[in-house]
Order: structure tokens, then C-alpha cells, then sequence
């Protein structure tokens, strides 16, 4: 792009002009950058007003001006004037200070741009301040000096303010600058963040002019989604800023220069995320060293806490690796008859198979009992013996002994320290199940810090979340944690899991069944998560670490991550299309991640009621195709807990006439047929325990239909909140046609308004109440025929 600069190559700008002796910054979005996402979110921080009052004071203040002293700028005097008018004088003035201070606790110099102003300084050109702002230049400087130091603020010269002169740059303040300046515009750079006003509103005066291009055209739709995923978690908050995005900066200093996707995705999402992570962290310890003394030992739960550990030690952290999976957890917490009861009545519906390995049954021994005891009742039972139970509990004491070797082995811990066990969340189950083991064997306290939690009951125990239950309510959680599978994916380590240990605690794993192209492009995207760590620090220049930095990074983190469970990109998901999510229960069971042609049979089949029972591993990347509505959708239900039903989604209908026969006798009527997606509607046609055969009369409605599935179902399935969009329980129809011509797939004419399509029913199944569920789309409504032309008409035409 002509005259354009990115944001990296800001310190050479000058190599291109070696005739320039002056250099002109714009002040906002070029040398002083915020941490919220745009201006006005600043104004959640301000204790006197909120946002809309003072946007709306400073809509009327430029509009007063424009009629009373036909300018457009204003001064911050006269907004607060607007806002505050029936204040005094220094209570408006304090208001001022106010907004002052929360711009020098939110706003940072660009360290790109400090060194263009450093090596113009080294060649001798001065640097100048072009801004359009509501401040003065006494205050502009202040804020400069306040929010990146006096060393930045000492580098500029003159400051220009569109306040002072009743004009901005693209009203042509530039001219009265150039006359104060007293300099040959051509001997002068002008570089800013807005195109229409520091190169369209400054170059017509002869000046050479580069625009700032803050961001590519991905990062801007990007960091706008996290801004508006970001408002959906956070309420407002008086004295709260709005959109916290710590990670701007970085992002736009660095991600131009990244060609791989992969780290492209680390970088922009796990990064921030991961980065606030940390920092949360290292506080957390030092509240436990205080709080109890000893060492605090950071242990991360391999396997996925193994891309946080490579955070923690890029940030200088020198925490431990260790393995204890769910399934090594759980099976070394049934030492006793008691335990493995508890275990059995929560686990005893799931998968038998599943069940009994946990209980470390040998293999051959737990494929007899689920053979001769297939049913829960009577495994349970079997299991209840004697014998049985005490194989069971000594081999999880075994097992709770190595485990415990591995952990000393690993950490060696002495009696009375902490361990703080890290890892992604988020209910903490491991730590319920090996807590009391660590503190028995070992002598230490346990903690658990996770970086989303969302506890599924009150257990009591040492735990916090970065994310978690003392900032966001169990809605926001549940529905930041519905999609935590794309983030375990992307932070896991390329090995098989822990099933047991050597008697010294030497882990050992089962094989991975994770593809190898999986990990290597894993690999990528934890490499760009690195970088972004290593970066973070070395873009921006504060005069001293915010007060309000816990709270920067914690919502900052929320929005990205948010972002990424709900409304993915079309070049992450790119991505991650190869992806399988290891369900890590000690079997070798693997899922896909997403499957979009699953979510598209859902929706048009039930329409967005689909989404609300679908129990899927990351379902907004399902929907990638089908709009940003749907995905709003989701996420509205899932955050604020909406108790919608499928008729809350219906707002028209069609009467789709049928024809049933019994075989004994016919009857004619009609179906309700409700919108479901892309123009599609479901007709729900109950044919009793099999006993109907349908016929549905789409010659009497359209010319052309077109047929996405015609398939019977049980009525409770169809009924049910639970929606399997896998086609679980449902059988497809074999219809015959009758006047009906299939034109292209799924595409039929109908040759006259008496084509059916006839649809016999299914196999009976015990008496269990059947539907058909026939999921169609309208394309050309049938047209009404012509009249015949009268005698009197046909005379017309003969003459």
C-alpha cells in the first residue's frame, strides 16, 4: 500500500527520506497507545460519569461549537461543561483531572515509535506532536510524561493540538502548523494511525506523510471480535474500564512478520492467554508462601499442562513436570471398599469398559465380568465381592504408592510445603482424587490453580481459577468451559498418557493415538504462543506497572479465549481441521474435534433448537459457514442460561397436506412444517408404533421441492432437550414417488398438484411410539393455472 508503514519497520522510516530534517507524529494509536479496544471504552474507568454520558456530553459539546463558533473541535473544558452543568468550577476541573488520570493509568508509548523519535534525535531532527485531541499541549504533555515516562515525553519538541485551533488535520490544521513551523513541508514526515486525517488531511500541504497501518485486515476483525465476545462476559462496571486488550501492541508489532498459520494462531490466541495465565501465577504463589511458608512448588499436570509449563519457564518460572491423568488419579483413590462404592454409583452408567479398567481389573478378568454381567445392577453386584473388592483396593493403594513416588521423584518435597498444582481446569478432579494421597505421603499442602474453573461442587478444597468463580458467574464459566477441548488440543503435550508408574515413579504411558500431523502442527502453534511470551515485554514503555494489571490481563485473556471457543476464523480453522480430541480415560478412544457437515444436517433438520441440546467437542467451529448470527446465538444461550424451547424459534409455518393409510383405511389432513435454517422447514408426521404409511402431497404446494432428509425417529428422542445431531437412533426412510421427478440430488419437480412422495413405515420396535421427521425446503411455489382464454378474447386475437 503506498505511503503506508507497518508497524515493525517504524525505527527505519526515516532510511527513505534522507532530505527530511523534521518528523511529525500523530500522539493517540502512534506514540500513545491504550490497553481497551477503542477510545471510548476508556470512559468505564472514569468515577464521575459513565460511558454513554460522556460520549453523549462530547456529541453535544461539538455540536454546540459547530452552530455557536462554527468550529469542530473542542476542548475538554467545554465536554465537561456538557456533562457537568450545573457543577462548580473546581468540581469540574477535578472531573477533568479524573479522565486525565485514567488515560495515564491505560495509555503506554509504542516502543516502535520511541525509537524512530530516538534515531531521528540521533540524526539530529527534532520531533514533533500533530494530534487531534480535545486536550491542550500543557496536558497532552502531561499525559505523555505520566503514561510513558519523562525520557519519551523529553524527545518532543512543539505540540500541536487541534483544540487549540478550532480545527483538525483533515480541516487542515496542518496549515497553521507549517506557518509556526516555518519549515519547507517537504523537508518534513508526518506519520499517523488514521489514513483519511494524517495522510489525506496532511499531504495536500506538500508534507511527505506515511500511514501507521496498526493492524492487518485479519488482526483488525480479530481483536473487534474479542472486544465484542469480551462485553458478553463483562458487565459493566463503574470505574472499570471496557475491553481490556493488554496484548494489542504485541500483536501489532509482531503478528506482519509471522507467514505460518499455525504460529500465527499461537501467537494471537494462546499467547495473551497464556501470558496472563503466568502472571496470575506467580502472584498466587506468593500469597500461599505467605499465607503458609515453606516452598511453594509449581507442579503442572502433564499432559496439558505441559504448554503452561513452557510459559512459565519462558518467563523465567522453573516449574515441574508432573503426570497424574484423571484415570492414574481416580484409580489410586479407591484404596477402600468405601471409595470404590462412591466411584461405582457416579460412574456405573457410563461405558462398562471404561468402568473396569479404572478399577485396574486385569484385562481378561474384566472382559468376563462385563460378558457375563452386562447390565450395571449386576456389575455392580459382581463387583461387591469380597474378593474381588480386595483386589481392586490393594492394587490402587500399589497404585497410590507409586504414584506418590513419582511425585517425590520429580519434586521432592520437603514436610510443610506447597504444592500448587497447575493446570488448565476446570473442575479440578484430579486434585479431589489425589490431594489426600500427596498430603498423606508426602506431608505437604495441596492447592490447585487452574487457569478456568468452574468446581462442580463445593469440595472445600485449596482452589482459584484465573478464570473461575470469584469474577464470573457459573453461566459464563460453564459456557467458557463447554468448548475447553480446542484449548486442550492446543496446550497438550505430543505423548501417550500416564496409565502407571515404576516402582521408583517412573511414569509410564500408553501409546499416542494423536496423528503425527497433528503434532507437528501442535508444535507450530505452541512455537508462536512462545514468542508472543518472549515479545510481550519489549513493545511497550510504561513510567510504572499499572494498578488495574490482575484485572488487564484477566479479561483481556477472557475475550481471547472466548473469541476463539465461539467465533473462530476461517484460518484457524484451517488450522485445526485434522484435529481428534484424546478423551484421556485410560482407553484409546479419540473423537474428531469439529465436523461441519454434522452441525449443517442439525440445523437443517431442527433449526437452532439443534444447538441447544448438541453435545459436540467444538461446535462453533461446526457452524463456521453458516453465519455470525448462529454463533451469537450459541453463545447467548449458553452464557446467560436462556430456558428456550423449539417453539421460542418458530414464527411461521406451512400446512403440508398428507395422506395416512393402515392399511385398511385412508384419511387425508395436514402437518405443521416449521422453519428449521436456510429455508428449510421440519415436518414432524407421528405414524403411532409403525402402523402408518405417509403419503406427503408437495404437488399441491410447489412446482419444486427440494428434500434434505426424510428419516423415522422414537417421539422421545424427538422431543427430548438432548439433541445426538450424529443421527443417533434414527432410521432412513425408502419413499417411492408418485408424479415426482428427481432432477438433481435431493432437487424434485413435481409434475402436477396430485405428486406425492409415499413414505411406508418402519419395522415396529416393542410398540414404541414413532415419527417421521421430513426435513424440505420450498423453491418454486406451485402457480395457480390460467384461466381459459373467453370467446370473446379468442375473437380479439383472430382480428
Amino acid at each position: 500500500m503506498a505511503n503506508a508503514i507497518l508497524p515493525h519497520a517504524l525505527p527505519s522510516a526515516l532510511d527513505a527520506y534522507p532530505g527530511v530534517t523534521l518528523l511529525s507524529l500523530d500522539c493517540f494509536d502512534t506514540l500513545l497507545w491504550r490497553d481497551v479496544h477503542a477510545p471510548h471504552d476508556l470512559f468505564g474507568a472514569l468515577g464521575s460519569a459513565n460511558l454513554l454520558q460522556r460520549s453523549w456530553a462530547e456529541q453535544t459539546a461539538r455540536s454546540t461549537a459547530a452552530v455557536r463558533h462554527r468550529r469542530n473541535e473542542v476542548h475538554i473544558d467545554e465536554i465537561y461543561a456538557e456533562l457537568m452543568p450545573n457543577a462548580s468550577a473546581a468540581e469540574r476541573a477535578a472531573a477533568v483531572q479524573d479522565e486525565l488520570d485514567a488515560e495515564a493509568r491505560h495509555c503506554f508509548a509504542f516502543r516502535p515509535t520511541v525509537e524512530l523519535m530516538r534515531a531521528a534525535k540521533a540524526r539530529g531532527i527534532e520531533t514533533i506532536i500533530v494530534s487531534d485531541t480535545y486536550l491542550d499541549e500543557k496536558q497532552l504533555r502531561g499525559l505523555i510524561a505520566a503514561a510513558a515516562g519523562e525520557d519519551v515525553a523529553g524527545l518532543i519538541g512543539r505540540i500541536f493540538c487541534s483544540s487549540h485551533y478550532g480545527k483538525s488535520k483533515g480541516e487542515g490544521l496542518y496549515e497553521p502548523v507549517l506557518k509556526a513551523l516555518k519549515i519547507a513541508p517537504d523537508r518534513i514526515l508526518h506519520i499517523g494511525d488514521n489514513k483519511k486525517a494524517d495522510v489525506d488531511g496532511v499531504a495536500p500541504f506538500g508534507v511527505n506523510t506515511l500511514h501507521l497501518a496498526q493492524f492487518t485486515a485479519d488482526s483488525e476483525q480479530r481483536i473487534r471480535l474479542e472486544s465484542a465476545i469480551s462485553n458478553i462476559f463483562h458487565p459493566t462496571e463503574a470505574g472499570v474500564a471496557i475491553t481490556h486488550q493488554p496484548h494489542r501492541a504485541t500483536v501489532a508489532a509482531i503478528e506482519p512478520q509471522l507467514d505460518d498459520a499455525a504460529e500465527m494462531l499461537g501467537f494471537t490466541t494462546l499467547g495473551p492467554v497464556l501470558n496472563g495465565f503466568d502472571r496470575w501465577l506467580e502472584d498466587e504463589a506468593a500469597a500461599l508462601r505467605a499465607k503458609h511458608g515453606g516452598t511453594v512448588h509449581a507442579v503442572f499436570l502433564m499432559r496439558d499442562g505441559y504448554l503452561p509449563q513452557r510459559v512459565h519457564q519462558a518467563r523465567g518460572g522453573t516449574g515441574h513436570a508432573v503426570e497424574i491423568s484423571r484415570f492414574t488419579a481416580t484409580a489410586a483413590s479407591l484404596g477402600t471398599a468405601e471409595a470404590v462404592e462412591r466411584h461405582l454409583q457416579r460412574d456405573i452408567c457410563s461405558d462398562l469398559n471404561v468402568v473396569a479398567k479404572q478399577l485396574l481389573l486385569p484385562a481378561p478378568e474384566a472382559a468376563k465380568l462385563i460378558r457375563d454381567h452386562p447390565r450395571p445392577g449386576a456389575f455392580l453386584k459382581a463387583i461387591r465381592d469380597p474378593q474381588r473388592m480386595r483386589r481392586i483396593t490393594n492394587a490402587s493403594r500399589g497404585l497410590a504408592e507409586r504414584l506418590a513416588a513419582h511425585v517425590r521423584k520429580i519434586v521432592n518435597p520437603a514436610r510443610g510445603d506447597t504444592l500448587m498444582l497447575v493446570d488448565l481446569g476446570y473442575n479440578g478432579s484430579v486434585q479431589n482424587d489425589v490431594e489426600p494421597l500427596l498430603a498423606r505421603a508426602l506431608g505437604v499442602r495441596v492447592a490447585g490453580r487452574y487457569l478456568l474453573l468452574r468446581e462442580q461442587s463445593r469440595t472445600g478444597l485449596d482452589k482459584k481459577g484465573f478464570i473461575g468463580h470469584d469474577d464470573y458467574d457459573c453461566a459464563a464459566l460453564e459456557a467458557m468451559c463447554t468448548n475447553v477441548a480446542v484449548l486442550e488440543q492446543l496446550c497438550t503435550a505430543a505423548q501417550g498418557s500416564v496409565i502407571d508408574y515404576e516402582k521408583d515413579g517412573t511414569a509410564i504411558r500408553r501409546g499416542s493415538s494423536i496423528k503425527s500431523r497433528q503434532s507437528d502442527v501442535r508444535d507450530r502453534v505452541q512455537a508462536g504462543c512462545l514468542r508472543f511470551v518472549r515479545d510481550e515485554g519489549s513493545v511497550t514503555i510504561r513510567a510504572r506497572r499499572p494498578a488495574h494489571e490482575a484485572i488487564l490481563w484477566r479479561r483481556g485473556a477472557a475475550g481471547v479465549l472466548g473469541r476463539l471457543m465461539y467465533v473462530p476464523l476461517e484460518a484457524e480453522l484451517a488450522v485445526l481441521g485434522a484435529f481428534e480430541h484424546d478423551i484421556n480415560l485410560g482407553v484409546d478412544d479419540t473423537v474428531s474435534l469439529f465436523d461441519p457437515a454434522i452441525a449443517r444436517r442439525g440445523l437443517r433438520q431442527r433449526g437452532l433448537f439443534y444447538m441447544k441440546g448438541a453435545e459436540r467437542m467444538y461446535l462453533p467451529a461446526e457452524l463456521h459457514g453458516e453465519g455470525l448470527a448462529l454463533k451469537l446465538s450459541l453463545l447467548a444461550q449458553r452464557r446467560f442460561a436462556m430456558p428456550l424451547k423449539y417453539r421460542d424459534f418458530v414464527d411461521t409455518s406451512i400446512a403440508l397436506p398428507l395422506i395416512v393409510a393402515d392399511g385398511n383405511q385412508v384419511s387425508t389432513g395436514t402437518v405443521t412444517a416449521t422453519p428449521t435454517h436456510d429455508g428449510y422447514y421440519l415436518a414432524p408426521i407421528p405414524i403411532g408404533d409403525s402402523r402408518f404409511s405417509v403419503g406427503v402431497q408437495f404437488g399441491q404446494l410447489f412446482d419444486y421441492v427440494q428434500v434434505e432428509s426424510v428419516a423415522f425417529m422414537p417421539v422421545d428422542r424427538f422431543l427430548s432437550d438432548k439433541q445426538h445431531p450424529d443421527g443417533n437412533q434414527e432410521t432412513d426412510a425408502l419413499p417411492s414417488l408418485e408424479g415426482m421427478e428427481q432432477v438433481a440430488p435431493h432437487l424434485f419437480r413435481c409434475e402436477n398438484e396430485f405428486a406425492f412422495m409415499m413414505v411406508p413405515p418402519p419395522p415396529r420396535q416393542e410398540g414404541r411410539q414413532m415419527m417421521l421427521a421430513l426435513a424440505f425446503r420450498p423453491i418454486a411455489a406451485r402457480q395457480p393455472a390460467a384461466p381459459a382464454p373467453s370467446h370473446a378474447t379468442l375473437q380479439g386475437a383472430i382480428a
